[in-house]
């Protein structure tokens, strides 16, 4: 049971996707666990083949137990326990894909009264959207399921920053930003790109970030057992608020090496698996850094509470028209405040401010991000 971030200890397996003898390979979708997050797809990271599987679906385990043995490829099979049979679901339960789940909770719809029509029974998007059509098969109660998940989401990420703001000494820094060269290139740039591919600016502050990170690389990783380890690459989390309440932070993954085009297609999709309940294992426990923007919400600035075994995160607020001493004269600018919560146990103020200072520098050059 993978560890999706420091609020949870827990998870409860809801069904195998692959079978005793199955080939895999990194990147694979072996099973679905649900947590307080939702819905998460468990992904392999070496290749081989499936040899055991250790728990049943709707069992709750702690994190760390061992759901399933893997071999490398062309090993012979290690004798091991017996392999569990793997049913549909807990207590007979049809295989529900995870973004049908979170979409039967948003209708109201009863999935004991759904037809799968999926591999194997399984129900399908398709099938919840058709049985919300019908009146008689929704669930005369839906809201406490989703506000029970909703409580149990706020419980964790309470239990998370209560911890880090016991933990943690926190040092918090901020920057204002003139964003007149960063806006200009985009409306530039976004005139010759078609609608579906134009670039909003949380794409050039998440590359920005990921590229100052390279001069203050001790803000990039995780503090783990009394000393700081840099991140294996730059997995930048975004905060993301959820429709039914809490929030989450998937990580986009080496966005120091992705394009801004490439990187606005992986923002949007991934606000929409996270808002969808369809969201990766990986996703949830590889972030190195946590960006929140509270821009679109009106907010100044934000200064918030690093998220362990993290070592820092940033947050942008709004980008608005203010006063702006420029060349001896007081003009309006659209200007943006960049604030960093940091770990004092692996990094300092002088660290800090160059770390902003250099995103503020590559907000003033866009064309080379």
């Amino acid at each position: 049971m993978p560890s999706l971030g420091a609020d949870m200890e827990a998870g409860t397996l809801v069904e195998w996707l692959k079978r005793p003898g199955d080939a895999l390979k990194r990147g694979d979708i072996i099973a679905v666990v649900d947590t307080a997050k939702g819905a998460i797809e468990i992904e392999v990271f070496e290749d081989g083949v499936l040899d055991s599987l250790c728990i049943q679906p709707g069992e709750r385990v702690p994190v760390g137990t061992v759901l399933a043995t893997i071999r490398g490829a062309g090993a012979p099979a290690v004798p091991g326990p017996p392999d569990l049979p793997a049913p549909p679901g807990p207590a007979g339960r049809a295989r529900v894909s995870p973004i049908a789940r979170r979409l039967a909770a948003d209708l109201g719809v009863d999935l004991a009264s759904v037809t799968g029509t999926g591999p194997q029974g399984a129900i399908t998007r398709e099938d919840v959207e058709r049985a919300a059509a019908a009146p008689l098969k929704r669930a005369t109660a839906p809201v406490p399921a989703a506000a029970d998940r909703a409580s149990a989401m706020r419980s964790a990420i309470a239990a998370a920053m209560t911890t880090s703001k016991r933990d943690i000494p926190h040092y918090y820094l901020s920057i204002t930003i003139d964003m007149t060269a960063a806006l200009g290139w985009l409306r530039s740039n976004n005139e010759q790109r078609s609608m579906e591919d134009r670039l909003l600016p949380i794409a050039l502050l998440v590359k920005s970030l990921a590229l100052a990170l390279h001069d203050v690389p001790e803000l990039n990783g995780h503090w783990v057992d009394g000393a700081f380890r840099r991140g294996p690459g730059i997995h930048v989390g975004c905060a993301i608020s959820l429709r039914g309440g809490g929030l989450v932070a998937p990580a986009l993954h080496d966005v120091n090496r992705k394009d801004l085009g490439a990187l606005m297609h992986e923002i949007r999709d991934l606000v929409a698996r996270a808002r969808a309940g369809s969201l990766r294992s990986s996703e949830l426990s590889d972030p190195t850094i946590t960006v929140t923007n509270l821009g679109e919400e009106g907010v100044d600035a934000a200064f918030g509470i690093i998220y362990p075994p993290q070592v820092a995160l940033v947050g942008f607020g709004r980008i608005a028209e203010r006063p702006w001493v420029a060349s001896g004269k007081v003009e309006p600018r659209p200007l943006m405040t960049a604030t960093l919560s940091a770990d004092h146990r692996a990094s300092d103020g002088h660290r800090g401010g160059l770390f902003l200072t250099t995103l503020d520098r590559w907000l003033q050059t866009p064309d080379r991000l």
